[in-house]
């Protein structure tokens, strides 16, 4: 067969619709019908498209383990802890991994169950800025064992909001010297809402407090006295 010459995809489109349109006529060596005829006859037996798009993966009933895991085809996925021993349906694309744990999905149970925070294993491996390990060392230097609870909400944040706007909060209350849940989340929503941060250090009893006199003309006179002696 002779390749098509064109001076434009456009007439070369024009050529092979034409091309398609005279083989409608012809009939294949064995065939009563013309090929237009037999694929009519086919587009008449089709079936409509079903009304909803193809959901393409596969979809298994499987329970959710203690551990917050489900398993499809020999294969460990983490889940919310929320959903510990539901009955659920799994979605499973074409990819698989040997274990699938998302750290976020731990981190509500952590919340109830602080004092397993150092072993939980779905945390281990889990890259997060250096940022979070220093506020936990400083929350926990603050409030001790309550601190670990604290941290755990701080990283809950990561539920909701961007990690680079979380880690932006951390930042900031570090370097204000703030450190606890509250002032961290109350940054975060300061960024994201671009106001400026309005914290209440009543609550930050170790911070030092500063005193501000009332400004008085005899104290400037004192001062520009010593000055010139």
């Amino acid at each position: 067969m002779p390749v098509p010459r064109a001076a434009s995809f456009t007439a070369l489109n024009e050529q092979l619709l034409e091309g398609c349109r005279r083989r409608l006529a012809e009939r294949r060596r064995g065939h009563d019908e013309t090929i237009g005829e037999r694929v009519a006859r086919d587009l008449a037996a089709s079936q409509d498209l079903p009304p909803a798009p193809y959901d393409a993966c596969e979809k298994k009933a499987a329970r959710v383990s203690s551990q917050s895991l489900v398993r499809y085809r020999g294969t460990d996925y983490s889940v919310p802890s929320a959903y510990g021993h539901w009955e659920v349906v799994i979605r499973a694309p074409m990819s698989a991994r040997a274990l699938s744990s998302t750290p976020l999905h731990y981190l509500a149970l952590l919340e109830r169950k602080i004092g397993a925070l150092d072993q939980a294993a779905p945390l281990v491996g889990w890259d997060l800025p250096e940022e979070f390990a220093t506020l936990r060392r400083l929350i926990e230097a603050r409030m001790a064992k309550r601190g670990k609870r604290e941290f755990v909400q701080v990283l809950r944040l990561l539920e909701v909001f961007r990690l680079e706007d979380v880690l932006a909060g951390v930042r900031e209350a570090i370097a204000r010297g703030v450190i606890g849940f509250d002032a961290v989340k109350h940054l975060v929503l300061c960024r994201i809402e671009r106001r400026p941060p309005r914290l209440d250090l009543t609550v930050y009893p170790d911070l030092p407090r500063a005193t501000v006199a009332v400004t008085s003309a005899k104290a400037y006179l004192d001062l520009l006295t010593g000055v010139s002696s």
